[in-house]
């Protein structure tokens, strides 16, 4: 019985009933046997269909982009190089490809409480200068432009004294809808071009989630000066539309 069960080519409508008669003479025809001389005798496309090797139809061969995505879509919770899994924990973002941190993770990260195992934390402040300057997290740097952030962070990559420890990047503007995603999206490709792949120089990159918007009205303490000075200010006018034209 467990033969019959375990067999691939027989139906449930016809094992239910054989588990049934198990005590049914052996050499009348059953059902099975009736199956298996079918098997035996039917078509070249039944004969394929009832023969176990074709599974071993379903592989090949897979180039080196194929091998890579590959690898990304298995280990989309690793860091960018998947040497190891992403330290600080994410929450849900409007940009599925990448990795948001709430402000209270943003402010544990200020306050050292991963300090063991975080060598340096560069905050990028995707923002206009004349926002970052009404009010910016302490510590960020203010690069709104892409050339900016490569002169910063690639021209000389930041690399830890102690290899056990990491460099992370969290980038932000007012919403974290367009500049900040936009920006990191930037570094990594960038970042990929001038090293080998899976290597990069900064493989674990986060996008602080609803921006400086969201963080300022939680935590002014960590702001300087604490004030929050949005992109359309009536008083700024011109100066948005210079650096829209010049981020075109």
């Amino acid at each position: 019985c467990r033969q019959l069960f375990r067999s691939p080519s027989m139906p449930s409508s016809i094992i239910r009933p054989i588990l049934k008669r198990i005590d049914r003479p052996q050499d009348r025809d059953t059902p099975v046997k009736t199956k298996r001389r079918r098997s035996v005798a039917g078509t070249p496309s039944e004969e394929a269909a009832a023969e176990p090797v074709a599974w071993l139809l379903r592989s090949r061969s897979f180039s080196h982009e194929e091998i890579e995505n590959l690898l990304a879509n298995d280990h989309q919770e690793l860091i960018g190089d998947f040497s190891k899994a992403y330290l600080l924990q994410t929450v849900e973002g409007k940009h599925q490809d990448l990795k948001y941190i709430s402000p209270e993770m943003m402010v544990a990260v200020l306050t050292g409480q991963f300090s063991s195992l975080i060598e340096s934390c560069v905050i990028v402040d995707c923002r206009y200068p004349y926002e970052y300057e009404g009010g910016h997290i302490k510590g960020a740097v203010n690069l709104p432009m892409e050339q900016d952030v490569e002169e910063f962070l690639l021209k000389k990559p930041i690399v830890p004294f102690d290899a056990s420890k990491r460099v992370i990047v969290i980038f932000h503007c007012e919403f974290s809808s367009e500049r900040g995603p936009r920006m990191c999206r930037f570094v990594r490709e960038k970042d990929r071009a001038c090293n080998e792949y899976p290597h990069l120089h900064y493989p674990e990159l986060y996008v602080l989630k609803g921006g400086y918007r969201e963080f300022f009205p939680q935590y002014q303490t960590h702001c300087e000066p604490q004030d929050y000075r949005p992109m359309h200010h009536e008083d700024f006018k011109e100066d948005l539309r210079k650096f829209r034209l010049k981020s075109r």
